[in-house]
């Protein structure tokens, strides 16, 4: 399968549905494939969970604690 039928597979879900089963069943979960972050790119992310208790943005601002 071409990476063009794979994205419009994705896209589309009209033609996604006309695909047989065998076919569907060898698209990838997502056209972008695994994303494995580490801790270290986790912590950096803007608004996500802070492990220090609450919520902060990566200029170090906290919004949110408890």
């Amino acid at each position: 399968m071409s990476e063009l039928d794979i994205v419009r597979a994705m896209k589309d879900e009209e033609y996604r549905a006309s695909l047989s089963a065998e076919v569907r069943e060898q698209l990838p979960e997502s056209p972008a494939g695994a994303v494995q972050l580490d801790d270290e790119d986790l912590n950096a992310i803007a608004a996500g969970y802070h492990p220090g208790g609450g919520y902060t943005y990566t200029n170090g601002i906290t919004w949110c604690c408890w």
